[in-house]
């Protein structure tokens, strides 16, 4: 139980940093809009047969729009967690769980990156 603290406490401690192969830009209705290259075999295929696009505009929710633009290499985890629950009130029981499992998908996907 007290290693289950310790890791929890330590993965809050983290200061999470945009990846620099992800390029971003705030759009004019204030969300988030992340481009992802669409590189490897597969997507070479789909592109040439089926005219998928090489790159992909991936637009976040309000959620993710408010936490990427505190991911700024000052911010923790923990701290991104406490300006969320100030900025819904109405969501500060689950707040914290969505911010845990959201950084989870980020980091999976290679979106930030953590030292």
């Amino acid at each position: 139980m007290a290693r289950q603290n310790k890791i929890a406490r330590n993965y809050m401690d983290i200061v999470p940093k945009h990846s620099p192969n992800r390029p971003w830009r705030v759009r004019e209705d204030g969300m988030v809009e992340i481009d992802m290259e669409n590189k490897g075999f597969y997507h070479s295929i789909a592109q040439k047969f089926f005219k998928k696009p090489r790159i992909s505009h991936i637009a976040l929710d309000k959620y993710g729009s408010v936490v990427w633009q505190n991911i700024d290499g000052k911010h923790t985890i923990y701290e991104i967690a406490q300006i969320m629950e100030q900025e819904f009130p109405e969501e500060k029981e689950r707040m914290l769980d969505r911010v845990v499992t959201y950084f989870a998908t980020l980091q999976r996907s290679k979106f930030i990156v953590t030292e």
